[in-house]
């Protein structure tokens, strides 16, 4: 009844046979071997409507299935779209392969993906559309930094760590023995930076990897790098760790029960810990770290590292000129339960409770609580600089004055890069009148004269190019340095924000006149927002 075509249309003679009806051919068709076949609706209803119906009807047409591969925007996914056969031929899996050569698929490709997407020919319907990866392309993997790895416990650890009673609670005066070293002992071990691993998009293009950050392993005192091992740092005294960025240093220790009249002042090479405290008027000074295991009263502690105070410093208001009688100044963290009128400087000033009336300065954070989500209370005195300051609660509803400076430093960064920044432009000013000069002497008659007097005038100019690109860049990078201390200098309030609080931002100046709930404050836009929490 049907016959196939070269071109793949099923065609039907009606001059022998005239069909009854519509229904008729695609009954017929439905139960002929080209079933599977897409069958032409409309050419078969134009033959039962037309007044001149056509001898030979095309009623239906084959087709093969058919893969079209599409690359994403990013080239790095390769997406097949197969359209299953209508009674024509399935697609091998040699021809589906030619498919990915034509669409310059080169790498990411895996056989499992093409294979699973060809088999949905057994599983679906003829004619119907389905999508799958076939190759994918592999992000970069950075390399990693030089890791420290720090082979014994240093004395920040061991704070970290108080002992447990019998009864199962916590003695916070007792920290366990000192952790100490010997001469020859490994403090560090090196682990070197990764190069990483480049990753490719499906065209085969290569998307480099960025190598990781490379670090010195640095010899604080009291140590060297292993002649055996250039990767191992070694103690060569004994005495206590204490880790520094990249390295560590051995201290001695000096330990004292309290910092009085009895004991004078201290000042001391290395570290000192005070087991209970340290009494009003007294001065402790010391190239390492302290630790105060009681409190600190209007006394004053200076180090080179870090200094901790476990049961908080308190001071006063001085009567005769209003300065604090506390302070408090290091070059690493300030760590205490409480601070009250004291004046506290540090790269970090981290207090877990409150800091009320005291007056701080830190290089990069001040938080006020404990955990991820700070809860301390900060209010009265002043907060003198920082990048980031955390708390839960700032101001009072008793109206203490509460002043608040992020970037402030950025003043005085502003100031240098103004004066760089003449610099600059009277180096460039004295190699062009320099070149002036050159063509002047490119007059002379004296061929002697004129020769000492170039390569005079050539060896100035050249000293001031080399000064003038050296103070572009110092320009260049001061002006990163502005910029990444504007963006990250924020505060974060956990809980409330009070009313008459005064915050600068470098010189924006923002007064609350309301409380606010958690929120966030920072330039954006040279403007100092407030950001509520959601």
């Amino acid at each position: 009844m049907f016959k196939l075509a070269h071109n793949g249309n099923v065609l039907l003679d009606t001059s022998k046979s005239a069909p009854a009806s519509a229904a008729f051919i695609i009954e017929a068709i439905e139960q002929s071997p080209y079933s599977e076949c897409e069958i032409n609706h409309d050419a078969i209803n134009n033959y039962f409507s037309s007044a001149t119906p056509e001898r030979i009807l095309v009623v239906a047409t084959r087709h093969n299935a058919t893969l079209s591969v599409e690359i994403s925007d990013d080239k790095m996914l390769a997406t097949g779209t197969l359209t299953l056969a209508k009674g024509g031929a399935t697609l091998s899996f040699d021809e589906a392969k030619k498919e990915l050569v034509k669409a310059h698929v080169a790498r990411g490709y895996k056989q499992a993906f093409l294979e699973q997407l060809l088999q949905k020919q057994s599983e679906l319907p003829p004619g119907s559309v389905v999508s799958g990866p076939l190759a994918k392309g592999r992000l970069p993997i950075d390399g990693k930094p030089t890791k420290f790895n720090a082979m014994v416990q240093t004395l920040k650890d061991r704070l970290k760590a108080p002992k447990l009673k019998e009864d199962g609670s916590v003695d916070m005066r007792d920290f366990g023995k000192l952790a100490s070293v010997k001469p020859g002992e490994l403090l560090v071990q090196q682990q070197p930076a990764t190069p990483g691993k480049e990753g490719f998009t499906v065209l085969g293009d290569v998307l480099p990897a960025k190598p990781g950050e490379v670090h010195t392993l640095i010899a604080g005192e009291g140590t060297e790098i292993s002649k055996n091992n250039p990767m191992e740092l070694l103690s060569t005294i004994a005495g206590v760790p204490v880790e520094i960025n990249n390295g560590m240093r051995v201290d001695d220790i000096f330990t004292v029960n309290d910092v009085s009249v009895k004991t004078g002042h201290i000042d001391f090479e290395g570290s000192v810990i005070v087991s209970k405290n340290v009494e009003p008027g007294m001065r402790i000074n010391a190239t390492g770290d302290i630790t105060v295991f009681g409190t600190v009263e209007s006394g004053e502690l200076t180090a080179g590292g870090d200094i901790t105070v476990k049961q908080g410093v308190i001071g006063h208001q001085k009567p005769e000129d209003k300065s604090l009688s506390c302070r408090i100044i290091c070059a690493g963290d300030v760590h205490a339960p409480h601070s009250q009128y004291c004046y506290i400087e540090a790269n970090n000033i981290l207090l877990e409770r409150q800091a009320s009336h005291s007056s701080m300065k830190a290089k990069s954070t001040i938080q006020i609580g404990q955990s991820e989500l700070p809860k301390g209370r900060l209010f009265g005195g002043e907060i003198l600089d920082a990048t980031k300051l955390i708390a839960g609660e700032i101001g009072n509803e008793s109206g203490a004055k509460m002043v608040i400076n992020l970037a402030a430093s950025a003043t005085e960064m502003t100031k240098e890069i103004d004066k760089s920044f003449s610099e600059l432009t009277a180096t460039n000013e004295q190699v062009d009148s320099l070149q002036a000069a050159l063509e002047k002497a490119d007059l002379i008659k004296d061929a002697d004269k004129k020769n000492e007097l170039i390569n005079k005038i050539g060896t100035t100019q050249l000293h001031h190019s080399q000064q003038a690109e050296q103070l572009e860049k110092q320009v260049a990078g001061l002006e990163q340095k502005l910029n990444t201390l504007l963006d990250e200098a924020i505060l974060t309030v956990n809980s409330v924000l009070h009313s008459d609080v005064e915050i600068h931002i470098f010189n924006k100046l923002l007064k609350t006149t309301r409380n606010f709930p958690p929120s966030s404050v920072k330039l954006e836009n040279n403007k100092i927002e407030i950001e509520f929490k959601t």
